[in-house]
């Protein structure tokens, strides 16, 4: 394929972008515009330079990172966490979690008590008070493109997709061993140590074997299933 590099005239944002991690979609109307116009060509471009693109259905793009391992990206597993506890927390007050997560909001104020009903899981997860919620959740999502802040609350964008993914691996893991009337072999993986705001999010798997929802599904199961032994 002949790539035109004239054609491409948001190469170097959509590039900076992608490679801190972040997920373009349709909120970012120029780079989104550009990246679904000429797609076959940035894809193209970015695989010669080791670098997988990937384009979700559901509207957002991200790269792959080009180390696949054994270790899960330490806020990757967080903020997988944090999704799989909003979920049940969600639904236990009798709203729909996906209307939520799917465009939906949560707002600020919703936080406290959150943290306080989940205070063992977010102890786990290295969260201890509000403002660290705030610092290694909230503010990952919204620099990594899985949500905005608006106006006091923190309205969800299509990439919150690869955290519900992630969940709905969970969830069907616990139905089987409940099915099997045992517990499922769940090792949590190694965590890479947390690096600065240039940080990759790797949703990689665990194994060679393994897709990426499988290994944080394994992390957050075991998470808690820690949970209940201690309960």
């Amino acid at each position: 394929m002949n790539i035109d590099l004239k054609e491409l005239s948001q190469l170097a944002p959509i590039f900076r972008e992608l490679f801190k991690g972040y997920h373009i979609s349709q909120r970012d109307t120029e780079l989104y515009a550009q990246l679904t116009n000429s797609q076959d060509q940035y894809r193209t471009l970015f695989a010669a330079l080791g670098f997988e693109l990937v384009c979700d259905r559901r509207g957002f793009y991200y790269f792959v990172p080009e180390q696949m391992g054994a270790q899960v990206n330490k806020t990757a597993q967080r903020l997988a966490l944090f999704t799989f506890i909003l979920v049940e927390h969600l639904a236990d007050q009798g709203r729909d979690p996906l209307a939520v997560l799917d465009g939906g909001s949560l707002g600020r104020d919703e936080l406290p008590p959150l943290l306080d009903k989940y205070r063992d899981l977010f102890l786990q997860a290295e969260v201890t008070s509000q403002e660290e919620l705030e610092e290694k959740v909230m503010r990952r999502l919204t620099q990594l493109g899985f949500a905005r802040e608006d106006n006091g609350a923190y309205r969800f964008l299509p990439p919150m997709h690869r955290f519900l993914d992630v969940c709905l691996a969970v969830q069907q893991d616990r139905d089987l061993a409940a099915t099997l009337h045992s517990d499922l072999p769940l090792p949590s993986p190694e965590l890479v140590a947390e690096e600065d705001d240039e940080e990759i999010v790797s949703l990689n798997p665990a194994a060679p074997e393994e897709d990426e929802e499988a290994a944080l599904a394994r992390a957050i199961a075991e998470e808690r299933a820690l949970q209940e032994q201690d309960a």
